[in-house]
């Protein structure tokens, strides 16, 4: 145990790469939707691990599988059979409407896994992304991310065949498929770039100029699914069925854990893709026990209900008439504050009224808590909001 939160500041800039940047506090425990410094301040967190942690932190259902699981086997190579491992396969293509999956530790890793399978399947190797993705920062992930601030010290080593196209612009998707193009990746709501939802009816048409011009659909719901904005899956809303589909985030409940699923017919074969620690016993349990939280509280209703209910509070309290305030778009519990200018001063401002929320691109507010967040904890994000923005 450290002895201050100012000897773990220093110890971790003197120790590790100084890859992230931090506000001064050191988390140690959380329960719900909050969580505790190691002063014991406790804070309304709406950033969730960014939407990790949707059954919020320390579930006992979660902690309890865990333990159990611990105490069994934690770990043993992919050349066994596992039970937990194939009941989360059959649980995941149950609730996803996916035939087959792949087990990896991350959403980069199940993005990589979705390139390598198209390219393997189709025999081709160009890829379609949209502008303003983000799929991972591994190199195959990262040359189908599109904001330069992640790309450019990298990019001679990142796959060439890659074309950007206007999000929310199937047509220019029609027009950029070429003879070589294996598959289209999109995300159904943009995350990173500010929570950017495309028009109605956008996935649709995209799904039917795949199937015209013979190209897979590769749909990224590694922030948007296991009940993030409303449904189990966000493709649900257009009733797209993708040929792969990459998974994350919410899947583990905090603990790592990634998956690629995709239709019959789109799968690896023997040797051809890999993973020691992919689906193994541990991170299994953790999220069969994740979905079962899911299922059992109907977390997936309550975050179309709470969405809604932030949505009209936020119009109630006019955040959303503040000179301030581009715009509040979002789904369920995947929320975007559009401001007109940074929002660093923003975040700090919150931090001090025990708020926890992020800036992404720069000008939005991301708000991605935990799915058991109150509404009374919901009234006071609302009320620090308000606050920060006038």
């Amino acid at each position: 145990m450290f002895s201050s939160p100012e000897e773990v500041f220093e110890k971790e800039k003197k120790y590790m790469m100084q890859t992230y940047k931090r506000p001064r506090i050191v988390l140690r425990e959380g329960k719900g939707a909050t969580v505790k410094d190691s002063v014991g301040r406790e804070y309304i967190d709406c950033v969730g691990g960014i939407a990790v942690n949707a059954v919020g932190y320390c579930h006992p259902v979660v902690v309890n599988a865990i333990k159990e699981q611990a105490e069994k086997l934690m770990h043993t190579s992919n050349l066994y059979y596992t039970e937990p491992q194939v009941e989360l396969a059959e649980k995941l293509s149950g609730i996803s409407g996916m035939d087959k999956v792949f087990f990896c530790n991350s959403g980069a890793e199940s993005v990589e896994a979705a390139l390598k399978l198209a390219s393997k399947v189709t025999g081709k190797h160009n890829f379609i992304a949209a502008e303003g993705s983000f799929h991972g920062r591994t190199l195959g992930s990262l040359s189908v991310t599109f904001e330069t601030k992640f790309r450019s010290v990298f990019e001679p080593l990142l796959l060439n065949g890659v074309k950007f196209v206007r999000y929310n612009d199937a047509e220019a998707i029609r027009e950029a498929i070429d003879v070589d193009t294996a598959a289209v990746i999109l995300e159904p709501i943009q995350g990173e770039t500010g929570i950017i939802i495309p028009s109605e009816g956008y996935l649709k048409e995209v799904r039917e100029i795949c199937e015209e011009k013979g190209v897979l659909l590769i749909l990224d719901e590694i922030q948007t699914g296991f009940g993030r904005t409303g449904r189990w899956f966000c493709k649900e809303y257009e009733g797209v069925e993708p040929d792969i589909m990459t998974v994350a985030k919410a899947l583990g409940a905090g603990f790592p854990i990634g998956a690629m699923l995709a239709k019959e017919g789109v799968e690896f074969q023997t040797s051809e893709h890999a993973s020691t620690f992919g689906g193994n016993p541990l991170a299994c349990a953790a999220a069969l026990a994740s979905i079962k939280v899911i299922e059992e509280e109907r977390l997936v209703e309550r975050s179309r209900e709470l969405g809604r209910y932030f949505m009209e509070k936020v119009h109630e309290d006019g955040i959303d008439s503040n000179l301030t305030v581009k715009e509040i778009r979002g789904r369920g519990l995947m929320i975007g504050l559009a401001l007109m200018k940074p929002c660093g001063e923003m975040v700090e401002k919150a931090l001090e009224r025990r708020i926890l929320i992020n800036c992404t691109s720069d000008t939005v507010i991301r708000l991605v808590p935990p799915l058991v967040i109150s509404k009374e904890q919901i009234d006071r994000v609302i009320s620090v909001l308000r606050e920060c923005v006038y």
